[in-house]
């Protein structure tokens, strides 16, 4: 396994290669290693280390996918022909390794094959010098689709104009091996757009699209899981620190109109209008979000590699398995709070989300012992959710402007879905604490989200299991800022958590906790930032961010501490293996996005821009 101190960086030695190799898709070249390239900050996610192309037991080849500079690339993903090595591969892993160099907005990239989304990352936000990154990410739970040709789309859209002036160039490798590592879904389906053959990204925009398909599941499916990939952009990017739609205008004069619909949200799964499952999300911050200096070199929790919580539908198999078409439906909703007695779902939410989703499906090899009543529809036990509120608004009589608003939401919701042998149940729980004070200069939430699912049924290796997964997803968010005559300053200190432990007993790769089997996860961050801007000239933005990180999975266990600040590691070992990285000129620039209010999600605009 390829480790470079104590943070996993990736194989770097691809950057120096990418001119190497010409951009045919499916080009195959040795296997080599090359020096880091020293000029450039090397950006990196702290997570466990995935070995891009280890030892097998048979197949070994190793393809060039994509190389591509996105440029002016809004509407013009990559789009490329993939075709299977000719060896029997059954362990599939993918690196990508991004260098950019100017200014630039962060950016949200989502590749696919055919219709089917099966990566979601986001980009780092370059320097002057430039920037470096690799992410390794294990994809052989997508084998079926890996074993037929496909067409390879890549989007990430970009800008580049007189301000944005930094193209990302991205390489895409896939390493193909045989490592007996167990049994993966036998038939994938997607929940998308379905836009490929337009050679366009398949995703769905949640408010705007009505995000349903009709799926026909195999007749013998033994058991199905759905995951749901979504996060927010614009006015629902920062949802976690939105306030009651009451309060929208209630700085109006101070800081413009504040963003609505409660800071808790829900995805919602109907399988022919029925519900089947939700997801309460995790708070994902990108690297241009909140103070960017926050994320340099360190990026945000998972900003390279979104999870995709995960719906066992089993239960509804009987349903579905009778050859005939049934919808799937995935919705977005946040709080009406018209009163503290009055409070229920919201038929909609802000601009936007990003949503796709897709069915894992595994097949009965012969084995199954659980009988299915086809055509009936599943038990469901689901009570409305529990909700409250509270909210005061103070009024400054002097001053003439609202001064504080103080919220809080909870939140609890129970599910239970039965068939047979097979269940889903699910224990949600939620709360969040908002403070704006300063006349809404300054912000402060303190939210958590826990859980626990427990799916019961025929496992991947056709005997009865149950896998139980529970998570927390803590973050306390404290910002402020300040407008002078010709300069924007923000401060801003955050601590947040993801914790998911599983048992992992029912088999296959889980796109959430992104292992087969148990795992047992905790990564944290907590730090400070400041960030300083002057009108129609160039701004600079300062950060000590602190990353601990425990991974027990896969019969190993990986600890790290990684301390840095204002773009140097000073505790724990940077990518390049020492303790300090060499800063050199404008090489800690502000952010490339261009307003307050795209920043922080409240406060000043100017031309925001879609991600």
């Amino acid at each position: 396994m390829r480790f470079l101190g104590n943070v996993f960086i990736g194989l770097l030695g691809f950057y120096s290669l990418a001119n190497a190799f010409n951009s045919n898709v499916g080009h195959s070249y040795p296997r080599s290693s090359a020096a880091n390239t020293s000029s450039v900050l090397d950006v990196f996610e702290v997570y466990k280390p995935v070995e891009f192309d280890p030892p097998s037991q048979g197949c070994s080849e190793v393809l060039l996918l994509m190389e591509h500079e996105f440029a002016l690339s809004y509407g013009k993903p990559f789009v490329g022909d993939y075709m299977p090595p000719q060896c029997d591969f059954d362990t599939v892993r993918i690196n990508l390794t991004v260098t950019s160099k100017g200014r630039q907005f962060d950016r949200l990239a989502v590749m696919y094959l055919n219709d089917t989304e099966v990566f979601r990352t986001s980009t780092a936000e370059p320097t002057t010098n430039g920037i470096i990154w690799t992410y390794v990410k294990e994809m052989s739970q997508y084998l079926a689709l890996w074993k037929n040709p496909q067409k390879i789309i890549f989007d990430l859209g970009n800008l580049i104009d007189s301000t944005y002036t930094g193209p990302f160039n991205v390489t895409l490798t896939a390493s193909f091996t045989k490592e007996d590592k167990g049994r993966v879904a036998d038939v994938i389906l997607p929940i998308s757009a379905r836009q490929s053959a337009k050679n366009a990204s398949s995703a769905f925009t949640v408010p705007g699209d009505n995000a349903t398909v009709s799926l026909t599941f195999p007749k013998n499916a033994q058991r199905a899981v759905i995951s749901i990939s979504a996060c927010g952009q614009i006015g629902e990017e920062f949802w976690w620190s939105n306030v009651l739609s009451q309060d929208t205008d209630d700085f109006n004069s101070t800081i413009g109109e504040l963003y609505g619909y409660s800071p808790f949200r829900e995805i919602q799964l109907f399988i022919d209008g029925i519900l089947a499952g939700v997801v309460w999300p995790f708070p994902i911050i990108f690297t241009g979000g909140v103070a960017p200096g926050f994320w340099r070199p360190i990026v945000g929790i998972d900003a390279f590699d979104l999870r995709e919580p995960e719906i066992d539908i089993s239960p509804f198999l009987p349903l579905l398995a009778n050859g005939k078409p049934h919808t799937f439906q995935i919705k977005i909703a946040g709080l009406n709070t018209p009163s503290a007695d009055a409070i229920s779902l919201s038929e909609t939410v802000g601009s936007y989300w990003v949503v796709t989703g897709k069915a894992f499906i595994y097949l009965d090899d012969g084995t199954n012992t659980n009988s299915l009543t086809s055509g009936q529809p599943p038990t469901i036990d689901a009570p409305d959710p529990e909700f409250s509120f509270t909210r005061n608004l103070v009024y400054n009589a002097t001053s003439g402007v609202n001064e504080t608003l103080s919220y809080s939401v909870k939140a609890h919701r129970t599910l239970k879905i039965t068939s047979g042998q097979n269940s889903w149940t699910q224990d949600l729980s939620f709360s969040n604490d908002g403070l704006l004070n300063q006349d809404g200069l300054s912000q402060r939430n303190i939210q958590n989200t826990t859980g626990t699912s427990t799916a019961s049924g025929i496992g991947t290796d056709g005997k009865f299991a149950k896998e139980r997964t529970s998570f927390s997803y803590p973050i306390d968010a404290n910002t402020t800022y300040g407008l002078g005559a010709n300069y924007t300053i923000i401060d801003a200190a955050i601590d947040r958590e993801l914790q998911i432990s599983s048992t992992g007993g029912l088999g296959g790769i889980s796109t959430y906790t992104l292992v087969s089997g148990p795992i047992d996860l905790k990564t944290r961050q907590w730090g400070s930032a400041h960030y300083f801007g002057i009108s129609g000239g160039s701004s600079t933005s300062s950060g000590d961010t602190s990353n601990e990180f425990h991974e027990s999975s896969g019969g190993t266990t990986y600890d790290t501490f990684v301390r840095a600040v204002n773009g140097t590691v000073v505790t724990g070992n940077g990518p390049a293996g020492s303790l300090s990285l060499v800063t050199q000129g404008d090489l800690y620039p502000g952010s490339g996005r261009s307003s307050i209010r795209s920043i922080l999600g409240r406060g000043p605009s100017s031309n925001i821009l879609r991600r």
